[in-house]
């Protein structure tokens, strides 16, 4: 294809420029975005904790409690896929640019992980053995979560990778129509986005379909689009919503009203996320306050692909020495947790440095090293998506064959 990925339109005129504040078109360091992005895989990681039950009777109530919504944090990082990738579109880009250099930001570490988890599968792990090898090649092709049986193909994980790979060829299309909108055909875009996230799952079961959505590419884009319109309206200077600190708290609000609603990917968080996440960037653009800008949180912001890639192998692991669902006692539970935490986040810091940032600069051909600078062009749009159980409402262990690797 020989389309170009178009950036936004020319500034406004002078007499625009007085009304609201100036705001980049193009790049822009936004590492709020960066430490969002660690919180939420954080959180996956607690929410597999509770999966595998390293917690007894005593302690499940309150983990179930905290620990349950974790599943949420896949919209936040499908919106956040969307917001980033408009954010850094590069003006006059071709399209197959783009796609090499999505391919080189997630592929090195989803092959590396992918191999791992088949080499554990054939040894001591054989659950995690896939049907054969055509659902194998349909992981590493980055395809396999079309297919229901497979959703949960090789590395349990990757079925939002599958997710974000559909996202990145529909995104040159989509943002080339989506440039075009004004702010209010954009705000209505968000508000029908919004609700179509709220809805379709619950729509989905009652009129028994018989498709799981929350595993399937197509079903998820009204996220990314989401996304792709919030960056817009920031761009425009168009974004009119609450601060940052409000944005989290109703985030929060959301999050721990999420057990109480059934058949549901995040609807009681997408509207907490669709204002966090322009509130962050907003925050970094004029340099306000942000608790999402600390030094610590963006570097493990920048490890959290690999993280999420390699945790539930992790856990996978971990249960041929502590065994399967060993609901200790609450100190016991929280040194297993302590350490598989260590161990996962020392796996990522390696996966980063040794496979992440090498393989970006073969495939793209880069001698100088990369370094991550927040939410730009090359940094982490968000692909660490987060697993978590299919959308029927059932518990991720029981709701398919394939849960069985949780």
């Amino acid at each position: 294809m020989r389309a170009a990925i178009q950036e936004a339109p020319p500034a406004p005129a002078p007499a625009a420029r007085a009304e609201r504040p100036q705001v980049p078109l193009l790049g822009g360091q936004l590492p709020s975005l960066t430490g969002m992005r660690w919180a939420a895989a954080f959180l996956v990681f607690l929410y597999h904790i509770k999966n595998f039950r390293y917690f007894g009777a005593e302690d499940h109530p309150l983990v179930n409690w905290a620990f349950g919504p974790g599943t949420v944090g896949v919209t936040f990082f499908f919106v956040l896929s969307g917001f980033v990738l408009a954010w850094s579109a590069r003006p006059g880009d071709k399209v197959t640019s783009f796609w090499r250099r999505r391919l080189a930001r997630v592929y090195p570490v989803h092959v590396v992980t992918a191999l791992i988890a088949l080499a554990l599968a054939f040894s001591v792990l054989p659950a995690l053995k896939p049907s054969g090898y055509k659902e194998t090649a349909a992981n590493l092709l980055l395809l396999s979560s079309w297919k229901i049986e497979w959703w949960q193909a090789v590395n349990p994980v990757s079925w939002s990778l599958v997710c974000e790979a559909f996202f990145y060829a529909t995104f040159p299309a989509v943002y080339a129509v989506l440039r075009r909108f004004g702010p209010r055909a954009l705000t209505a875009l968000v508000v029908v986005s919004i609700a179509t996230v709220m809805v379709l799952p619950k729509v989905n079961a009652l009129l028994d379909t018989g498709v799981v959505l929350y595993s399937f590419p197509a079903a998820r884009i009204p996220e990314f689009v989401l996304g792709i319109a919030l960056a817009r309206l920031v761009q425009l200077g168009h974004w009119r919503g609450p601060g940052l600190e409000a944005a989290t708290a109703i985030t929060l609000i959301g999050y721990f009203m999420y057990p109480h609603f059934t058949h549901a990917f995040a609807s009681t968080t997408v509207l907490g996320f669709a204002l966090m996440i322009p509130a962050g960037a907003v925050a970094d653009i004029k340099g306000t306050p942000s608790m999402w800008r600390n030094r610590r949180l963006v570097k493990l912001g920048e490890w959290s692909f690999a993280f999420y890639m390699i945790h539930v192998l992790v856990l996978q692991t971990a249960s041929l020495v502590l065994g399967s669902k060993p609901r200790f006692d609450t100190l016991p539970a929280l040194g297993a947790t302590a350490a598989v935490f260590a161990v996962a986040l020392a796996l990522a810091a390696a996966l980063y440095h040794g496979v992440e940032l090498p393989g970006r600069r073969l495939l793209l051909g880069k001698r100088r090293p990369i370094r991550s600078k927040g939410a730009q062009a090359d940094s982490p749009p968000g692909t660490a998506a987060v697993p978590g159980p299919p959308e029927r409402g059932a518990d991720a262990e029981a709701a398919t064959p394939a849960a069985r690797r949780h």
